[in-house]
């Protein structure tokens, strides 16, 4: 079984009005500690011990983000990750691991996580990136201006529905990955550093290092570029950041 868009329509349509955090972790006692932990009025807990689980809980409940071990007994989390980056691409995963080398890291956010924690953690650090994505996945959408449409050239950002498109065709991104891109698009010619975007994209209290700008950078190429190693759209200025131009 897999996590396919195989549900009801009304069901992709439906707001959620509260917060509803999917816990993916086989450790019984860490489950229910973060479950407790990540409770408070306006949001949900869910809880869940393995892909099977998770997977029918996300097909037949709304989730506003997914806390996911990499190491489960029916299987490997970073499967699941690439059902729901597949499926859902704006839908927030934070990854749970044991394993802080630079491999794990770098596979995890290029499957399309948003964030990860290592083990053992400090509870206040998981509240902190929860806080840092759910602001940014959920306040563009708050903060309206003249216009949810921005174009240049032959790209075309809706950020009301929070959908790209490249000369009429449709390019899914995750949630990062489209915060960026719209933060880039919206600056034309303005040059970030890596610690600039870090803190207006993740957040001023993301604990995080700037390679998780550089991943993020890297994905987006691979999505939106003919060949990434020419960019058309989000170019490097080197020793200094970020930027994007069309030509």
């Amino acid at each position: 079984m897999t996590y396919t868009k195989n549900m009801p329509k009304a069901r992709k349509e439906c707001r959620i009005t509260m917060e509803q955090i999917l816990i993916v972790e086989d450790d019984r006692g860490l489950n229910a500690g973060l479950c407790r932990a990540l409770k408070e009025p306006g949001r949900r807990t869910i809880s869940c011990q393995s892909l099977q689980a998770a997977r029918e809980q996300l097909i037949t409940g709304s989730v506003s983000l997914v806390l996911l071990d990499i190491s489960l007994p029916d299987g490997n989390g970073l499967t699941l990750l690439r059902e729901i980056k597949e499926q859902t691409p704006q839908m927030p995963v934070i990854l749970l691991t044991a394993n802080d080398t630079d491999m794990d890291i770098v596979e995890g956010l290029e499957q399309g996580a948003d964030d990860y924690i290592t083990k053992p953690f400090n509870i206040l650090e998981v509240k902190a990136r929860i806080k840092a994505i759910m602001r940014r996945t959920a306040g563009p959408r708050e903060k309206k201006e003249v216009s949810s449409i921005v174009e240049k050239g032959d790209l075309r950002l809706d950020c009301d529905s929070r959908r790209l498109f490249i000369s009429g065709r449709e390019v899914n991104l995750t949630a990062k990955e489209f915060d960026l891109l719209e933060l880039l698009v919206k600056n034309e010619n303005k040059v970030y550093s890596r610690e600039n975007l870090l803190g207006l994209v993740w957040g001023k209290d993301y604990p995080g290092d700037v390679r998780t700008v550089d991943v993020h950078v890297r994905r987006l190429r691979e999505k939106i570029e003919t060949n990434p190693s020419e960019p058309k759209y989000v170019h490097t200025k080197w020793g200094v950041g970020y930027y994007y131009y069309q030509k």
